[in-house]
């Protein structure tokens, strides 16, 4: 069997930077354990599996070990691939994803603008092992599927080395860390060791919860956020109530064919 793949930079305009996700088009789903492997193979943050039906595509995402409920740039990425390669004619289109529903990603003025779930995150105490794990105390801590950790000032964002063996024994997805931004309004990191992602480079979902918070900090419902990770990544953020926009570029690598 011969699958149609594309290795997409998500969140950049440059390739090697960004968050690199693979996009598998399918004609019907396989296996779990299949596409699972493909993901391992791959050994991308996530890879997404598509599937063409008569109104719209279904969505799912892999990472090197698990499948998991929501990926942002995996589904830019696989917006952009739709979009500007397998049907131009198209500016927009609708994922149906099995746990969010309806994701949408639409070109606009030559950014993929992805639209997913508000996930505001909730107060709650400061775990103990954060504090270890992180190696400074935050100013705040919240939590959605992940937790929320806040921070003063970019500088302390930069300078983490999470112990990423403790890490996976916390009661969440993973770790966002942030604060306001030198040159923008937020800035970000996040890590997920549980779910084979040691570090994350730009993260969609992260920012279903990054957007509300700050939104209700910053009085403003349209934000200019980085992810500082190695690669790094630049998105453009709008609060929606009860969804968020999260807009930024994308550029394909590799485009070949996987044998299974």
């Amino acid at each position: 069997m011969k699958i149609p793949y594309w290795h997409i930079d998500a969140f950049t305009s440059t390739p090697h930077h960004g968050n690199p996700a693979g996009v598998c088009i399918l004609e019907k789903w396989l296996n779990d354990e299949i596409m699972q492997n493909i993901a391992f193979e791959n050994n991308l943050s996530e890879t997404a599996f598509i599937v063409k039906t008569d109104y719209d595509y279904e969505i799912r995402w892999f990472t090197p070990i698990s499948e998991i409920d929501l990926c942002g740039h995996a589904t830019l990425a696989s917006g952009f691939v739709i979009i500007d390669i397998i049907d131009p004619k198209l500016n927009k289109v609708v994922f149906n994803s099995p746990k969010y529903g309806e994701l949408s990603v639409e070109k606009e003025n030559n950014l993929f603008q992805l639209n997913l779930p508000s996930l505001p995150p909730q107060q709650c105490e400061t775990p103990i092992n954060i504090i270890k794990v992180l190696g400074k105390e935050p100013i705040e801590t919240l939590i959605a599927d992940d937790y929320l950790v806040v921070y003063e000032k970019e500088e302390d964002i930069k300078s983490f080395k999470p112990d990423f063996n403790a890490m996976k024994k916390l009661d969440a997805r993973g770790v966002i860390v942030t604060s306001r931004g030198n040159d923008c309004d937020f800035v970000s990191r996040f890590f997920a060791p549980k779910f084979g992602i040691n570090e994350d480079p730009v993260t969609g979902s992260a920012h279903c919860s990054l957007i509300p918070y700050w939104k209700d900090k910053l009085q403003k419902d349209t934000l200019h956020a980085f992810q500082l990770s190695q690669r790094g990544g630049e998105l453009f953020c709008e609060d929606q109530n009860k969804r968020v926009i999260i807009a930024g570029n994308a550029v394909c690598y590799i485009n070949g064919t996987i044998t299974i």
